[in-house]
């Protein structure tokens, strides 16, 4: 006869735990990727107007950033540590010390509330989920997605994976445009110009960024 006492083997709780939104909670380190990005400037000797030239990006978007007016996309961030020399990770949650990284649901940091370039839209925000861990190559991250109309593409170095959690997601790639469902993923060199972001309201996805 069969035992009804018995748990079912798949714990449904648990996916319906991993795609949960991102609480709005007061960010962890966020103020710490505009002091990194002066802090390795200064280190280098680099002017404001030296780095501009190196990332083509401006000097005023440059000094908002430091200022923690505005936050970072990812995509900038790569940019940045390509100019000063650094790792990408060292940038977005700061250096690791450990040979191995195990991260608690309920330890994940957020690391930062991007913005889009004038800073006065949220774009999406991102939890560092292995901060811990030395001269890591990848950065592994979970991102909750919002509506982004103004479409600012992105083109860097590097290698992404996404893995759609929760929602609807937009990602125009090259000339094609894709709408991605929860457990739909793609994989794509940074180089190929990109837009991604949630079709309504938000979305969440799992990122894993390959600097290169």
């Amino acid at each position: 006869m069969e035992d009804k006492s018995r748990k079912p083997f798949l714990d449904i709780d648990f996916f319906e735990n991993l795609t949960g939104e991102i609480p709005a909670e007061p960010p962890k380190g966020v103020e710490d990727v505009g002091q990194r990005i002066r802090k390795l400037r200064e280190e280098k000797g680099l002017a404001l107007e030296e780095l501009s030239r190196l990332t083509g990006f401006d000097v005023k978007f440059l000094s908002s950033l430091e200022k923690n007016e505005a936050q970072p996309q990812l995509g900038t961030v790569i940019k940045l540590s390509k100019a000063l020399d650094s790792a990408f990770g060292r940038l977005v949650s700061g250096v690791g010390d450990k040979l191995y990284s195990i991260t608690r649901k309920s330890e994940r940091r957020t690391i930062s509330r991007s913005t889009s370039k004038t800073g006065t839209k949220q774009v999406y925000t991102y939890k560092s989920l292995a901060p811990e861990v030395k001269g890591r190559h990848m950065e592994a991250l979970i991102v909750q997605l919002e509506m982004d109309p103004d479409k600012e593409i992105s083109v860097h170095d590097g290698e992404e994976f996404i893995f759609v959690l929760d929602g609807i997601v937009v990602l125009e790639i090259g000339d094609d445009k894709f709408e991605l469902e929860p457990g739909d993923s793609v994989y794509y060199l940074s180089t190929t110009p990109h837009h991604i972001a949630a079709k309504n309201d938000k979305a969440t996805i799992l990122a894993v960024l390959y600097e290169g």
